[in-house]
């Protein structure tokens, strides 16, 4: 039994345009056709991210042009993401509704935020709350895009679609790091690296709007193991009771098997998320690196995750096995991540950080990809109609975890405001007084009182202290003009810099001491969240063995079958 209809049929009988808002496909579609559906997701996806990770390629240069606080930027990093955990859970109402509408209509808007309105901000809190309603339409899309994914993927071939979208979070960091490392210079302005992006933004929205489409209830709401069963899948779809499999939908799913593998996955992503936010402060605070070389770094970071994902997806359908990609993955990441933070407070070179990420990296990937495509299973074996309720209880608990998880992020590391804000100014004022700088810095205490009330008394024992021809030396630095771009004052007037040195270098000093073991303390808290996911793997549906995987399979074939003929027999 076969159905030749094609989807293309049912669209141009809608005219040229009435599909722009009725985008329900009523056969499933061919080949050809779905892997452009597939095609044009992934490329929203990564679009989405996109957007959403731009701020990272140019983190440092917001933080000194908006007077925004490292704190400041962690805390709307998470308040971003506590919003887009109820754009998430708002997402879960495409069971009802569908997925492709919300997912261009969001398309649409980041992009305008993105172009125009966050360049335009030119206050901290203006751009903070921009940057929350991004943080809502990517909760929304983060649910909506992998469900059309789902739909259009059978089982047998999930790993692979899912490793094609779990690459559009990695290619839209990987698209910041590379445009960023080819347009970031001395004089670039943060506002550019945003309107690139917004111009982007609009470019796949139009290709959205003309060539995604989704399928109708009564095909997606079936579950469909390999394209074989496409002819049973719509023919049970004409008798299909969609408003009884959709009722009740959070009492069908919130059960231990799906919130505590979303949770298992949910720390894992810890390190990412730390990658992803505060990748190129990590890399210019604790190593030194320039923003430039910084984003170089990530091109390693998230090339190498990008061929890890498309790659095990692939060995993940061709084997029929998800949880043993799972635990080699999240194994060499957890051995990576520990190399890795051991670095901080040495000095390494370029190619052997990149070699470290690259690494770790391509680990986290090779254990996402099949979590991914085994979430959408174990949530089919509940209720397949129910798909974008699970993924919403999936983003839901990503979203809050991230969320908590950046709150006590400026708890643990407290060293990156000052490293930022002075630790430039500093080193290169120190370098330009270096004579003077020790001289007080030997006799903290006495010119400490001298500068607050000087007189005649206490300049005498100054003289004595470090002799009349460097006191006279250290009287002339203080009173020498400054420059106000090179030593980075926040309001813009001209400071001396031996005065800039006296007055934030032992914050500097602290910070660059304190640095590296505060990074530490937080690179283990994600290895935790990698051990935590190791443990989670046995609750998702799946099989260890490619022969069990195997048998499944061939006897669901045979109740497809059988199901045909006993249809066919009745027709």
């Amino acid at each position: 039994m076969s159905v030749s209809t094609a989807d293309a049929g049912s669209t141009n009988a809608r005219g040229a345009f009435g599909g722009l808002w009725d985008r329900q496909l009523d056969t499933y579609p061919e080949t050809g056709r779905r892997m452009l559906y597939l095609g044009v997701t992934v490329l929203a996806t990564v679009m989405l991210y996109y957007e959403l990770y731009v701020l990272g390629s140019v983190s440092t240069l917001i933080l000194a042009k908006l007077h925004m606080s490292f704190s400041f930027l962690v805390v709307t990093l998470a308040i971003g993401n506590l919003v887009g955990a109820f754009g998430s859970l708002f997402a879960g109402l495409t069971d009802r509704v569908g997925r492709s509408r919300l997912v261009i209509i969001g398309l649409f808007i980041t992009a305008l935020l993105t172009l125009f309105a966050i360049p335009a901000a030119t206050s901290r809190w203006t751009f903070a709350i921009l940057y929350c309603v991004i943080g809502v339409v990517e909760g929304i899309c983060l649910v909506a895009t992998p469900a059309l994914i789902r739909d259009f993927s059978p089982q047998t071939g999930r790993a692979t679609a899912m490793g094609f979208w779990t690459s559009g979070p990695v290619l839209g960091s990987l698209i910041v790091s590379v445009v960023g490392s080819n347009t970031i210079h001395a004089t670039t302005s943060w506002t550019y690296e945003f309107r690139i992006c917004g111009v982007a933004g609009l470019v796949v929205a139009v290709i959205a709007l003309f060539a995604l489409r989704e399928l109708s209830p009564g095909l997606r709401d079936q579950l469909m193991v390999s394209m074989r069963d496409r002819a049973l899948v719509e023919a049970r779809a004409k008798g299909l009771d969609i408003e009884a499999s959709l009722r009740n939908p959070w009492g069908q799913l919130l059960k231990p098997d799906v919130i505590i593998s979303a949770l298992g996955v949910a720390v894992m992503l810890l390190v990412y998320y730390t990658a992803v936010a505060f990748g190129t402060i990590y890399f210019v605070t604790i190593f030194g690196k320039s923003l430039k070389d910084a984003n170089g770094l990530g091109n390693w970071n998230w090339g190498f995750n990008v061929i890890a994902v498309i790659l095990v997806g692939f060995l993940s359908d061709k084997f029929r096995v998800r949880k043993p990609f799972m635990v080699i993955g999240g194994v060499l990441a957890a051995v990576m991540l520990v190399i890795y933070l051991l670095q901080a407070g040495h000095h390494p070179g370029y190619y052997t950080l990149a070699i470290m990420v690259a690494l770790l990296s391509f680990g986290l990937g090779v254990a996402y990809t099949p979590w991914m495509a085994s979430f959408t299973e174990t949530v089919e074996a509940r209720n397949p109609a129910l798909t974008a309720t699970g993924l919403a209880i999936w983003g839901w608990i990503v979203r809050i975890v991230v969320f908590v998880s950046y709150i006590i992020l400026p708890h643990v590391i407290t060293t990156v405001t000052p490293l930022i804000d002075y630790g430039t100014g500093v080193q290169t004022a120190a370098a330009q007084y270096a004579p003077q700088v020790a001289a007080v810095s030997a006799h903290p205490a006495l010119f400490a009182e001298l500068n607050a009330h000087p007189t005649a008394a206490l300049e005498q024992q100054a003289v004595a202290a470090v002799g009349a021809s460097e006191f006279g030396k250290i009287v002339a630095a203080s009173k020498a003009p400054g420059n106000a771009a090179l030593y980075g004052t926040a309001d813009g007037k001209a400071v001396n810099g031996f005065n800039y040195v006296l007055t934030h270098g032992t914050a500097v000093e602290k910070a660059a001491k304190d640095s590296p073991g505060q990074w530490k303390d937080w690179y283990w808290i994600c290895f935790g969240g990698i051990v935590v996911f190791l443990g989670c793997i046995p609750v998702l549906k799946g099989r260890w063995t490619p022969k069990a995987a195997k048998a499944d399979e061939d006897a669901h074939e045979a109740l497809v079958q059988a199901e045909l003929a006993t249809l066919h027999t009745n027709a």
